[in-house]
């Protein structure tokens, strides 16, 4: 049986990792209302963010595909990490040394040394491959030729260490030797990626290669991309990368992303190139937002993980998408690629060509930096490239060739998204083709006519995914514009998304008996923002406010299973002996598991209501208004029942007698509760 980490220890380290820290890794975040941050969602495709966290609190949750939680389950979703691995792989971060529960037998019993999940084993023997690989290039006396090469490429000794580029050595088992010297387990070497296994025990996977380490957007090394040097290398491809492991998807890693994210977000500007030494030449020459991919074609996985750094929403100002080709076919090939994913984009994307067709190492070796950030600031449109390509088989001198490139060209010309640049656009091309602009701009109005009828509108957004039980939220209709009209002022609707619309009709059963808040509702409406105060600043509730509410004391059933989440987690007094991280942690933790995304929800979810500037609380005033409000509802439907159950009685019976004392003593509840919101 794995070792169980201790509970103390998981909170601790919840308490310690900032989550804005954490998300930022992989999320570019903007302020999303007080105390709160937002940005695309990482989980799923969209337009307009609406992922956001508190990092006061710890959570997360995006308003679009429902998915929420804390630190631990964030990194568990995006790395797809198990719930251990997660944990120790942030405690490895804070330099945490973890303790396990005595008598289970030890994670690191089961895994390896030093209490280390398989994918920290893997990273860690990564992390040391790339040390043994960078000190053959920098030190070794066959790592010559791998140093005569990157030279004859223009680069250096520094720059090499830069990008810690490595040799491995052609003897087989060089490395394999080393990492088992440091007690990785020969499985553990396969299972990597960095050995082979063959009838005669394990090899070196790569052999006799200029290597690259390839880093995921955390910095963790996860695979390597190796350059043939030698003629006789028994392997005759040129380029050599990691295979498919548990921690390296050549879709979802991009080459120099770990160098480059930071001015990416700043810049809002990517430079996609195609090789490594393309990346390397832009960031010497001062382009540091250089990725290439690695082995692969850039597709849907990598423009998802760039919008997100790069912001690339509806509405902002456009970020700039600049993709680097080989002017020969191959290189027109994949424009022409990157032009049908173009519509994935919320800004437009452009290309970047040289003259002479060289790549960006070409430009620095023959011209220096200068050419290199000439090529990317003469960068063109995308589809400006994507029609020049389209247009150039075509004799343009016959007449039949000028109509049959105009055909080919009015695809392109039909699906430009912004409305303003299409006639611009079709005005330029019916200049290159010598024909009126009105014949042009009526082929390219029927060609999107064409293109919509066969499949609906071009770039219209995609449908958006479900959640983690596969629906997407809806709304239950529009929200009620705040508490009860003698509370605060009400600013509007939250900033941050749709409210939580409860579970899937045909979920589990134990989901259907969750109903939608009907937002609607006043009483609904101040239902749910006490809810979000309870969560979010609990120490603004006298602890005593929520004994006043019965089981049954909120009209939605989906906030009874928080209110009840709240009581089973200690209650308001618990709060108070807790950070802000850990209320909300045990507040999700006792909470029903129908309605634990939205105790995520309600920990994120902006109040409407501006905060005090001096303490970054909600207004007293508001807080009470929305206890008493909830609290007077309560004892309005128990007013409700006792009449209800008066009218039945016996008239002096003994009941008849008990339900008019209730009412009695009811009544005064409820002037008491007005008095105190006049």
């Amino acid at each position: 049986m794995a070792g169980l980490i201790r509970p103390e220890d998981v909170q601790t380290v919840k308490e310690r990792t900032s989550i804005e820290d954490v998300v930022r890794e992989h999320v570019t975040l903007r302020p999303g209302g007080t105390g709160s941050l937002k940005g695309l969602c990482p989980f799923h495709d969209e337009k307009t963010p609406s992922f956001n966290i508190r990092p006061a609190v710890g959570a997360w949750h995006c308003f679009g595909c429902g998915e929420g939680g804390d630190v631990i389950s964030f990194v568990m979703k995006i790395d797809h990490l198990t719930f251990a691995e997660a944990v120790e792989r942030l405690a490895g971060k804070l330099g945490m040394e973890l303790r396990y529960a005595e008598g289970t037998g030890g994670r690191g019993r089961r895994d390896g040394e030093g209490g280390l999940g398989r994918r920290a084993r893997l990273v860690e023997a990564h992390r040391a491959a790339a040390e043994f690989y960078a000190s053959a290039f920098a030190e070794s006396p066959e790592g010559q030729t791998a140093r005569d090469f990157l030279l004859a490429k223009g680069f250096g000794l520094d720059d090499a260490a830069r990008f810690q580029v490595g040799y491995a050595p052609q003897s087989g088992e060089a490395l394999t030797r080393h990492l088992r010297a440091k007690e990785f387990t020969d499985d553990e070497l396969v299972i990597a990626g960095l050995s082979g296994r063959s009838s005669r025990g394990l090899y070196d996977r790569f052999r006799g290669r200029v290597l690259w380490p390839i880093r995921d957007i955390t910095g963790d090394t996860v695979g390597f991309g190796a350059r043939r040097i030698f003629e006789d290398d028994r392997i005759q491809a040129k380029y050599l990368n990691t295979s498919e492991t548990p921690i390296y998807r050549k879709t979802s890693v991009l080459y120099g992303l770990d160098l480059a994210k930071k001015p990416m977000a700043e810049q809002r500007r990517a430079v996609v190139v195609e090789g490594y030494t393309d990346v390397m030449a832009c960031h010497l020459a001062g382009v540091d937002t250089a990725v290439a991919t690695c082995g692969t074609a850039f597709g849907v996985d990598h423009i998802k993980m760039l919008r997100r750094i790069l912001r690339d929403e509806a509405g902002l100002s456009p970020a700039r998408v600049i993709f680097t080709f080989d002017g020969d076919a191959a290189g027109q090939k994949a424009a022409m690629r990157a032009f049908r994913e173009d519509q994935r984009w919320a800004s437009q994307s452009y290309v970047a060509v040289a003259p002479a067709g060289q790549d960006p190492n070409d430009l620095r070796l023959s011209g220096g930096d200068e050419p290199v950030r000439e090529l990317i600031e003469d960068a063109v449109p995308l589809f400006e490239f994507a029609i020049r390509s389209t247009i150039a088989p075509y004799d343009l001198d016959r007449a039949e060739e000028r109509v049959s490139a105009m055909r080919a060209a009015a695809p392109i010309l039909a699906g430009i998204r912004d409305p303003a640049l299409r006639p611009e656009y079709v005005r330029t091309v019916a200049g290159w083709l010598g024909m009126p602009v009105e014949r042009v701009g009526s082929e390219a109005a029927r060609a999107g006519r064409s293109s919509q009828g066969r499949s609906g509108p071009r770039g219209a957004s995609p449908q958006r995914p479900g959640g983690q039980n596969g629906w997407a939220p809806q709304h239950a209709g529009p929200p009620h514009p705040g508490p009860p009209q003698d509370g605060p002022q009400y600013d509007g609707p939250p900033e941050d998304g749709p409210p939580y619309d409860g579970p899937p009709e045909d979920g589990p059963p134990e989901q259907q008996r969750l109903p939608r808040p009907d937002l609607r509702d006043p009483l609904v409406s101040a239902e749910r923002q006490l809810l979000q105060v309870v969560l979010q600043y609990p120490g603004t509730v006298a602890p005593e406010a929520l004994t006043q509410l019965p089981s049954d004391g909120m009209r939605a059933p989906a906030h009874r299973a928080v209110l009840e989440g709240v009581r089973s987690g200690g209650g308001l007094a618990a709060a108070r002996t807790m950070s802000s991280q850990g209320w909300a942690a045990a507040v999700s933790t006792a909470t029903s598991e129908a309605a634990r995304p939205l105790v995520h929800e309600l920990a994120v979810a902006t109040l409407p209501v501006r905060l005090d500037a001096g303490t970054g609380q909600p207004p007293q005033r508001y807080v009470e208004s929305l206890v008493s409000r909830v609290v007077e509802a309560g004892v309005a439907r128990r007013i409700s029942d006792a009449l209800s159950a008066l009218q039945r009685a016996e008239p002096g019976s003994p009941e008849e007698r008990a339900k008019n004392e209730e009412l009695t003593m009811l009544y005064r509840e409820r002037a008491r509760l007005r008095a105190g919101m006049e």
